[in-house]
């Protein structure tokens, strides 16, 4: 039995637009790399090597909550020393909170030989998620597992389909502003009109079926959302701007990447995501916004051990 693994677990895109919290895909880049090594006295302690001041108390840290959830469930009490080494900003809204409890138990599960199921990894990450939101949803936690997009049909009980989706270029810029989930959650309407929920759920149907076909005209058609966008993208400083002149470019489209700051467009090709990212530096640079770029493929992976 392996005492020590290293890991590489992705950044994420949760919503895909329209899917609010159902929705998910893996980006090639950025990522977190983390170590595991197993210990002989049971127990769990956590160090990071980043910049980021997380707090290393198990209970307090996301990937520490995920970890202590499946030591719980396991047969035998287990001891555990973990290395963190966060790429993914935190408060990006690409997934850093699920990378971080997505790895932790990916990890652990590889050094007790597979004790569990991928979908008991999910419900053990989604612990992780709860304290760094306060709600335990998966959109961005089973594509970071599992690779490529997935979609959460339910969550009770848990119910997870990976789409065959076609190859896509992904470009980010992620304005160097904090948005926190919580906070992003909070300003939500709790009701919504029935005419804009018809709107909303021909735009998801659109987008799995236009992924599952590989009709890239119809992911453009259904990268849509009537519902979360409009209230959230206040929040994000040029966000309307970005979104028009990418699209009018060539993106198929695209939208706010999780909660927030971050924004996503999907690309047929390369060369598309590339300018799209010369565009979304140009209005960043004239706003005065300090920001980072990614131009990136799907990862039909998730994580994988280095």
């Amino acid at each position: 039995m392996e005492k020590t693994i290293t890991i590489k677990s992705p950044a994420t895109i949760a919503n895909l637009v329209c899917g609010f919290d159902i929705l998910g895909l893996a980006l090639e880049e950025p990522y977190d790399v983390m170590t595991l090594t197993r210990k002989d006295a049971p127990g769990l302690t956590i160090k990071h090597i980043d910049e980021y001041g997380l707090t290393e108390k198990p209970e307090d840290n996301v990937a520490g909550a995920a970890l202590l959830a499946l030591m719980e469930a396991y047969e035998t009490k287990l001891g555990f020393e973990l290395t963190i080494d966060k790429r993914i900003k935190p408060g990006s809204g690409l997934g850093s909170s699920a990378a971080s409890a997505a790895g932790a138990v990916y990890a652990a599960n590889k050094l007790i030989e597979n004790a569990f199921s991928n979908d008991d990894l999910i419900r053990f990450a989604m612990n992780g998620e709860k304290v760094a939101s306060g709600v335990k949803h998966a959109d961005n936690i089973t594509p970071c597992l599992l690779g490529g997009v997935t979609l959460i049909r339910s969550i009770h009980p848990l119910d997870i389909i990976k789409i065959d989706a076609p190859e896509l270029f992904i470009t980010v810029v992620h304005p160097q502003i904090e948005v926190k989930t919580s906070d992003a959650r909070q300003i939500l309407k709790e009701d919504i009109s029935l005419k804009k929920a018809i709107r909303q759920w021909g735009n998801i149907a659109g987008l799995v079926a236009g992924l599952m076909q590989k009709d890239y005209e119809l992911i453009g058609r259904s990268l849509e959302d009537v519902i979360i966008e409009p209230v959230r993208s206040i929040l994000i400083p040029a966000f309307d701007e970005v979104k028009a002149k990418c699209i009018e470019a060539g993106a198929l489209g695209g939208g706010i990447s999780g909660s927030g700051p971050s924004i996503f467009m999907l690309n047929k090709n390369q060369e598309t995501a590339l300018i799209v990212e010369d565009i979304m530096k140009n209005i960043y640079t004239r706003v005065g916004i300090e920001f980072k770029t990614y131009v990136t493929k799907l990862n039909t992976k998730g994580i994988t051990t280095l």
